[in-house]
């Protein structure tokens, strides 16, 4: 009953207009790389914000898709459940990202950053203000601990194993961040900005991969 109403109250703050967002990479022959990650994550997002959405025809949407390059998916559904699917073509990545701290910080409390949607401005504000030479800028939360970038996830090699900071922290669940926890390949550990400015850290999402970075 409590997550109910904590549910109903979540979906009235919700500001009009507001849509899910999953951003997908597609690949010829193999269709979406993570799809169920992809997939879990929209489910969840549409429980927090009680969206009545077919799923199934989400996926037979995302089947349909053809072509013979690797292409960028959009797919959004609105508050009323109706879905939409765009597609572009898919560049190749930089080989290194420069990365810097972004002023602005994040509230780990706020529910909206665990639901992966277009209530963003924060982000995209700051993403629209990268200073020249930047590819990404990294936020840090109220109590200074490391978050992670405008449209990224921060990982960190160390002890072999990529360390990124917890979901408590304020993080999106990224879909390449939990395949690479489920598959043992990261963990979560709370870093500073200090941990990242002179390790080897990658910063990466579902679309990408994994990015090779450097802190400026």
């Amino acid at each position: 009953m409590g997550g109910s109403a904590e549910q109903g109250r979540l979906r009235a703050r919700a500001p009009a207009g507001l849509q899910l967002i999953e951003t997908m990479r597609w690949v010829p022959g193999l269709g979406v790389e993570l799809l169920l990650g992809h997939m879990a994550r929209l489910e969840a997002g549409c429980a927090a914000l009680e969206i009545q959405c077919d799923l199934w025809r989400v996926e037979q949407m995302i089947d349909a898709v053809r072509g013979e390059e690797p292409l960028r998916l959009r797919l959004t559904v609105g508050l009323d459940g109706t879905a939409d699917l765009t597609q572009a073509p898919l560049p190749d990545p930089k080989p290194m990202w420069r990365v810097g701290l972004a002023q602005a910080r994040v509230d780990a409390t706020d529910p909206f950053r665990q639901i992966k949607s277009t209530e963003r401005a924060l982000y995209d504000g700051t993403r629209a203000d990268l200073p020249k030479g930047w590819d990404e800028a990294v936020f840090l939360n109220e109590k200074d601990e490391l978050v992670e970038g405008t449209i990224s996830t921060v990982f960190l090699w160390a002890d072999n194993a990529l360390l990124t900071p917890p979901l408590s922290s304020g993080a999106l669940p990224g879909v390449l961040r939990a395949d690479l926890i489920r598959a043992g390949r990261a963990r979560e550990a709370r870093l500073s900005f200090a941990d990242i400015m002179d390790a080897r850290i990658y910063m990466g999402n579902a679309l990408r991969g994994l990015i090779p970075a450097v802190v400026i």
